[in-house]
């Protein structure tokens, strides 16, 4: 039987043949750490105290949980001793903060619990993170520095923390899969190369927010419930965890559809994902395994960032559907 290959082992293969640096295995090795860290503080709830709000509200103006805190925290610290992080910006922060000043290769930006709302009763939470590369001659970037399309990610992963906790991770060539193994304290590779499924009978959307779709979406979701009797011809499911990870890591196995589309209500806020450290990341993983990943009027990975923590409309998932659901909208 082959010995299954470890995070660390697999980032060294990556080294050896050419496709990432010395450095990004370094940083790669801190957020595994981190996301380790996170794991225990998330399994533990309760036990440790760190359900229920804290009491504060982030940049969005979001009732801020314990974990969303301390999983922030966890970031920082186990990002600092790397020396490949030059600045990183994250959900819970108003503005860029810098690490390591003139050192590093990358900026980071992070979603370090993403889901937080389902912590105090037990459901799939997760971190997000996308690695962009700092500009050259900046020691210390600034907020404009972060201002890069999706196109121009490095790396980005994600890690669920449910049943299992599993890291998703993509450094620009595949996809693959690492569940951690609590006995060796290590991810392992359990899903390499993983692939989405070109079609698909399942849909992920908050129907609470139906009032407010625009056309297009009201259109394909009718078709969908409609079932085999539909113009679609074939019934669906809908599927809504509440939370970007959980969701999405449904699809990454077995295919779907996720859709969060532009509120026309809401002026202020065209969309509920944030760009940098939520739709991008997730937009890159799921290009890369094969799925299409769209606005609903264009490519999600080129729209240009104006402001680090702005929100975008998010239709993504197998390819047939979100093809389906643009040409509705272009129509």
């Amino acid at each position: 039987m082959e010995k299954p290959m470890i995070f660390r082992d697999y980032l060294y293969r990556e080294k050896q043949k050419g496709e990432i640096s010395g450095e990004m295995v370094s940083l790669m090795g801190g957020l595994s750490v981190a996301c380790k860290r996170i794991s225990h503080d998330v399994s533990q709830g309760a036990l440790i105290g760190t359900l229920g709000s804290a009491g504060t509200e982030n940049v969005q103006g979001e009732i801020q949980k314990e974990l969303d805190i301390i999983a922030n925290d966890v970031m920082m610290e186990s990002l600092l001793w790397t020396e490949r992080v030059r600045a990183v910006a994250s959900e819970e922060m108003d503005d860029v903060e810098q690490l390591s000043v003139g050192k590093g290769d990358y900026l980071l930006v992070f979603d370090p619990l993403d889901g937080s709302s389902n912590i105090d009763v037990n459901i799939s939470v997760g971190t997000i993170f996308s690695v962009l590369r700092s500009p050259e001659g900046v020691d210390a970037p600034a907020k404009e520095d972060f201002m890069q399309p999706g196109t121009e990610q490095v790396a980005a992963g994600y890690v669920v923390y449910g049943t299992s906790t599993i890291m998703v991770l993509t450094l620009g060539n595949e996809v693959n899969g690492f569940t951690l193994d609590r006995d060796i304290g290590a991810f392992v590779l359990t899903h390499p190369d993983m692939r989405i499924p070109e079609e698909t009978n399942e849909f992920s959307i908050n129907a609470s927010n139906s009032l407010s779709w625009e056309p297009a979406v009201t259109r394909y979701i009718g078709e969908c419930v409609q079932g085999e009797n539909g113009p679609l011809g074939k019934k669906f499911n809908m599927r809504w965890v509440g939370s970007m990870v959980a969701d999405v890591h449904r699809l990454m196995y077995r295919g779907g559809i996720f859709l969060y589309p532009k509120d026309p209500t809401n002026k202020k806020k065209p969309g509920k994902l944030r760009l940098l450290y939520e739709a991008n990341p997730i937009s890159f993983l799921v290009e890369q395994a094969g799925g299409l990943s769209s606005t609903g009027y264009g490519r999600l990975m080129e729209v240009q960032p104006v402001d680090l923590h702005e929100r975008v409309p998010v239709i993504m998932g197998s390819k047939v559907e979100v093809e389906r659901v643009v040409g509705y909208h272009s129509e």
